[in-house]
């Protein structure tokens, strides 16, 4: 498949996108009325797209090229986790630019057949300066081939401890999908699915990472100035309730999102930027 080096893409932070992400969420917009203000971290997500044309999709509703390009036909994308550097908010009515590139790439023989990681970097500056640095890790596995499994773990009920719910169903899904430009079948299309060995839908991995993000912004943690790394363990299926808990060393210290069994599907964590990186 097609791999370019680079992918730079440069438009002013509309007010539109993150209001639209409030709808869905059914909150108040945490911005400032009539188009001021900054971005909520990890709102990032809804700005400076790739907009692809309908051609360069393949059958599953990933671009075949660009960055990342599946490293052959019929592998099976997965969102694994990554890292998020926000040295200061988008601010909104201002142009910023996001570069993309791929960082690296490495083979591996997973219990499931052939993987290939890819972790792709990001970088949006506005105004001249860095704002976001961010790393994603993509996993592509062979056609046919079972989902990833979950690593085997007891879930104990969490203690009492700052949380937040999320009524996730079809709608949501799709709505989600819209604001991200994720064209990816397996979050609404019920006979793909079955295609990539899932039982029902999956909500997105995103969508889990930004929830655990939301707990920590609602309750007063910033992310500014800070790493937020996060790490996806277990696909969440169907429409249902998911849940956001604080990590057990305290919300400062990260968070983790369980399905409606109590399984954690997702964990983060919160570190302090070294200065001098």
């Amino acid at each position: 498949m097609t791999q370019v080096d680079e992918l730079v893409r440069t438009e002013v932070i509309a007010n539109e996108p993150a209001e639209a992400l409030a709808a869905m969420l059914d909150i108040e917009q945490p911005t400032a009325a009539g188009g001021t203000g900054t971005v909520p971290p990890l709102w990032h997500w809804l700005y400076l797209l790739d907009r692809r044309r309908q051609r360069d999709l393949g059958p599953d509703g990933h671009p075949t090229s660009g960055i990342p390009a599946p490293p052959g036909p019929g592998r099976r994308r997965m969102f694994a986790g990554g890292r998020v550097r926000t040295l200061r908010p988008l601010v909104i009515g201002r142009p910023a630019t996001r570069t993309v590139r791929v960082a690296r790439a490495q083979q591996k023989q997973g219990r499931t057949g052939p993987l290939t990681f890819v972790t792709v970097r990001h970088a949006i500056t506005q105004d001249g300066e860095p704002a976001v640095m961010e790393e994603q890790d993509i996993v592509y596995r062979a056609p046919g081939s079972a989902t990833l499994p979950a690593d085997p773990a007891d879930e104990p009920v969490p203690p009492p401890r700052p949380s937040l719910r999320l009524a996730v169903d079809e709608v949501m899904l799709f709505r989600f999908s819209a604001l991200t430009y994720n064209a990816h079948r397996i979050h609404y299309d019920h006979g793909w699915v079955r295609e990539e060995g899932y039982a029902d839908l999956v909500v997105h991995g995103p969508l889990q990472a930004l929830m655990m993000a939301e707990l920590m912004r609602r309750e007063g943690v910033d992310l500014v100035g800070r790493q937020y790394a996060y790490r996806l363990v277990s696909p969440m299926i169907g429409p249902q309730v998911l849940t956001v808990h604080a990590a057990p060393q305290g919300l400062s210290m990260g968070a983790e999102t369980r399905d409606a069994q109590g399984q954690v599907t997702a964990g983060s964590t919160l570190t302090a930027l070294d200065p001098q990186s």
